[in-house]
């Protein structure tokens, strides 16, 4: 996670602040100190952590100014960057810490991979209402239908083999508040490139663009399955 989160915090810098090299080192590797603080075992840690992120990068873009007009656009997305990648993946490794952890990693990624799977599939069979075409052109409402059939299928593959302390009802509702946010994080990150006139967020996986192009879903259902799991799984 340390690494994804280093790599895919240059990703969102190179994008949104291509000219901030010294800056792009800083946060991907002082992001990652978010990765680590679960192992600890503190949950009070975490906004400390935050807090002392947001005021180290706020001085720091305060003391490198480079244009007045651009300077509150840069300190934004500089801090979104630590919110949006090392903050939402620490929720893996908070799953991870949990009773069944490693199961509900395994149910958090195939919940998305297969609404992936199936909402390209079936987009591609019967795709004709767009979704959101300003953000996502390709994407269709019978696709994204399909893609929480396809969640369904993988909480249910979970449940019937390596989880079965995984009632139908944790089964469903997982599959359809997890499967919809993992597909709005799919959109939002389609959202930053637009604005940012980029194709992919990198080039690290040949084919298939950058880390964060792979993690987009991920990253919004960590912290709703992480949540679920707190508030409502009794096992």
């Amino acid at each position: 996670m340390a690494l994804i989160s280093v790599i895919g915090t240059s990703e969102f810098y190179r994008m949104a602040l291509p000219e901030r090299k010294l800056e792009l080192w800083l946060a991907a590797f002082a992001g990652t100190a978010l990765i680590f603080v679960p192992l600890l075992r503190n949950d009070a840690l975490i906004v400390p952590t935050i807090g002392l992120l947001f005021v180290g990068f706020s001085l720091l873009f305060l003391f490198r100014l480079r244009s007045i007009d651009s300077a509150a656009r840069e300190a934004a997305f500089a801090l979104l960057a630590f919110i949006y990648i090392p903050f939402l993946l620490m929720h893996l490794v908070l799953l991870r810490l949990t009773p069944y952890g490693v199961q509900w990693l395994f149910v958090t990624m195939l919940i998305v991979m297969t609404n992936d799977s199936a909402a390209y599939y079936t987009g591609c069979a019967f795709g004709k209402h767009r979704l959101y075409p300003l953000v996502s052109p390709k994407k269709s409402i019978e696709g994204a239908i399909g893609g929480l059939f396809g969640s369904l299928a993988g909480t249910l593959l979970a449940k019937f083999t390596f989880f079965p302390q995984l009632s139908f009802t944790d089964a469903v509702a997982t599959a359809l508040v997890v499967g919809v946010v993992g597909q709005a994080g799919d959109l939002f990150e389609s959202l930053l490139k637009r604005s940012f006139g980029v194709k992919d967020s990198g080039t690290i996986i040949p084919g298939h663009g950058g880390v964060l192009d792979r993690l987009d879903s991920i990253l919004f259902a960590a912290p709703i399955t992480y949540y679920y799991v707190l508030f409502f799984f009794r096992g």
